[in-house]
């Protein structure tokens, strides 16, 4: 045996390896090899505190909580459209992903505050439509906010090949009707943009879901052109942020518009509904001073008859107006039922919601679902 370039004899070789084994024994000889003795351990990182010896590491445990009560805001209708205020709790049984659930809150003519986003379209090809639109808005916005103390807030934005905040949050009625008379139309059309980015940067951080409802009221013709989401992620984002989006289409009398579908899809799937005001021509005749598309066309004949001008253009502004009062009046006449999930982890999955009710004639809509998750929208 050698130690370094010395010989070690027998007697000496077997009193040495008694005195290893006593000072392994001991705890003073080092177990490892040279290459590990010359490496330093690790100083802890600034400011952390030095793990103890005989701690053990473990796995962070996961973050369990669960859902406490699940708002549905709904409107009940009769065969006429007209709102239907005087159900009562045991009249209705709602699910979630088809199992029933117990209703314990039920709420007549809620008052739980709303906060509505006005979205108009100010692109190009919106020009015309744009002076109704304004008009029906501040109309809408008075409605909304009809009560010098109401809860009730209301945001603007418009979209053309982008998407623009024009007045945050408010509830006062004179300060949007400034903003939105002075609106001006501009370039392309990205209506998926819009709306995505709506509930995304404003509905997420409106209040949460339970306290307040989530209102989209869009005005457009329906139709994109150069968005960067689609529809479904539009969607998705609005029942992300538990959002219901009412679409009211602008399209012009007598045109074949294939982006009505798009906004009947987009109400469908996130609860609200759509409304087409201008679908219907007020007439074909002088008297009323419109021919529709596919007699004279969009014509100088047509225009001369006074197809944007006199009756025509009062209807259709009446027409909008009473689109967007429809829309106000059931909001302030909604119900609102609550329930505690009998699943209620969560587990980040999307709950569908079903509510039916006993009473014949009786036509409901509601939010179809929400996401049990507890992470907020990231920006």
């Amino acid at each position: 045996m050698k130690i370094g370039s010395k010989k070690i004899s027998g007697k000496r070789r077997a009193a040495y390896g008694v005195l290893v084994i006593a000072a392994i024994s001991l705890g003073i000889w080092p177990l490892r090899s040279p290459a590990q003795q010359a490496t330093p351990p690790a100083a802890p990182a600034a400011g952390a505190s030095p793990q103890h010896p005989d701690a053990v590491e473990q796995a962070p445990k996961p973050i369990q909580a669960r859902v406490e009560l699940v708002n549905v805001p709904l409107t009940a209708l009769n065969k006429q459209g007209m709102p239907v205020i005087d159900l009562n709790q045991d009249e209705f049984r709602v699910f979630e992903d088809g199992v029933e659930q117990k209703i314990t809150h039920f709420e007549r003519e809620t008052s739980t505050p709303l906060r509505v986003g006005l979205i108009l379209d100010t692109s190009n090809t919106a020009r015309r439509q744009l002076s109704y639109e304004k008009d029906a808005g501040v109309e809408f916005v008075y409605q909304v906010l009809r009560n010098g103390g109401t809860k009730n807030q209301v945001f603007l934005q418009t979209f053309d090949a982008t998407s623009s905040i024009v007045q945050d949050f408010t509830n006062d009625p004179e300060e949007l009707q400034d903003k939105i008379q002075n609106l001006k139309s501009g370039g392309g059309k990205a209506l998926y943009d819009a709306i995505y980015f709506a509930c995304r940067t404003k509905m997420s951080k409106s209040g949460m879901p339970e306290e307040v409802r989530r209102i989209l009221v869009v005005l457009s013709d329906g139709l994109d052109v150069q968005s960067q989401h689609t529809l479904d992620q539009a969607v998705s984002m609005a029942r992300i942020t538990e959002t219901m989006v009412y679409t009211v289409g602008t399209a012009a009398y007598g045109y074949d518009n294939p982006g009505d579908k798009l906004l009947d899809d987009l109400s469908a799937e996130t609860g609200g509904y759509p409304s087409f005001p201008l679908r219907e021509s007020p007439g074909t005749d002088l008297e009323t001073g419109y021919l529709s598309h596919g007699q004279i066309g969009d014509s100088s004949q047509n225009k001369g008859l006074g197809a944007e001008t006199g009756r025509f253009s009062a209807e259709r502004l009446v027409n909008l107006a009473d689109a967007l009062q429809v829309i106000g009046r059931d909001l302030d006449e909604e119900y609102t039922i609550g329930y505690k999930p009998i699943r209620d982890s969560l587990d980040g999955t999307y709950r569908s919601i079903k509510v039916v009710t006993s009473r014949r004639g009786v036509y409901l809509r509601w939010k179809p679902g929400y996401f049990a998750t507890a992470a907020p929208v990231s920006e």
